[in-house]
């Protein structure tokens, strides 16, 4: 198993802290000012299996292991309320992941969207979703035309999962859009 030390700890990056896997969302290294201070390390961290969020400081040479993590892609086929149903691309295994795994990330699944199920030790803990999603409008409210000078006019729309984005005034229902995943905003036609 490879060592990170806490300085080397970058965004976005995994390792393992207290036997479970965290995900690093933001970096804060503080240098001393006096002579023979420490150097710390404080993380915004999130931990892989409970999903909870903190901010922790270290000390700059204390050392994490590298987490076993595995990421296998995977189709979305369905959800019956209490679990959400995908397929393995490799073995045509399907997994089930409950609800509350998926959260919120619901309303990005669509059918049949390739996406990936990581596994921690062997068993699923996150879904990883590529950076844009195409979904279809199924209501957007009419279209409004007042001060368009500034570029900035939106409606609201409701998409095929039930997640609501804003969009440009010309986007129809009907229409197939992409939406970021990380943000759940719209990022053009599809």
């Amino acid at each position: 198993m490879s060592v990170i030390e806490a300085i080397e700890v970058k965004r976005k990056m995994y390792f393992e802290f207290e036997n479970a896997p965290y995900h690093c969302l933001d970096v804060e290294v503080s240098k001393p000012t006096a002579r023979g201070g420490q150097t710390l390390v404080r993380l915004k961290m999130r931990n892989m299996i409970t999903r909870a969020v903190f901010d922790k400081t270290f000390k700059a040479g204390e050392k994490f292991g590298e987490p076993d993590l595995e990421k296998i892609e995977v189709a979305y086929q369905y959800n019956d309320g209490d679990m959400y149903f995908f397929m393995d691309q490799v073995t045509f295994d399907t997994m089930a992941l409950r609800a509350d795994m998926v959260g919120d990330d619901r309303l990005l699944l669509s059918d049949a969207l390739i996406l990936q199920v990581q596994k921690y030790n062997g068993q699923p803990i996150a879904l990883v979703f590529p950076p844009i999603v195409e979904m279809k409008v199924v209501e957007s409210e009419p279209g409004v035309r007042g001060d368009t000078a500034s570029g900035g006019v939106t409606k609201a729309a409701t998409l095929e999962t039930g997640l609501v984005v804003r969009v440009p005034l010309h986007i129809k229902d009907g229409e197939r859009i992409k939406v970021h995943t990380e943000t759940h905003e719209f990022a053009g036609r599809a």
